[in-house]
């Protein structure tokens, strides 16, 4: 059964994921974009977090912390360049 779960719950999040890149690249602007990046590595996480569930191994939740950080920092980047045009004052 978890097996099962597992497999669909990396169908379902890697669908998302395909939608979101749509989004990325067809956005009607730049704010839907960010917010499209901004949920596509959060997909990203979740698809490394059921791989590493799925082979039974810790090494993928480091890596999934890190793809958190460096998200939350670009996401914030690109909303400061997005806002003043510059990301350093």
């Amino acid at each position: 059964m978890i097996a099962f779960a597992l497999s669909f719950t990396i169908a379902l999040i890697s669908l998302a994921v395909v939608l979101n890149i749509y989004r990325v690249v067809k956005g009607p602007d730049a704010p839907d974009r960010i917010l499209a990046l901004d949920t596509l590595y959060i997909n990203a996480i979740a698809l490394i977090i059921l791989f590493g569930i799925a082979l039974g191994t810790r090494l993928y939740l480091e890596a999934a912390l890190l793809i958190a950080v460096m998200g939350f920092v670009g996401t914030v980047a690109l909303a400061k360049y997005l806002k003043r045009g510059s990301v350093i004052e």
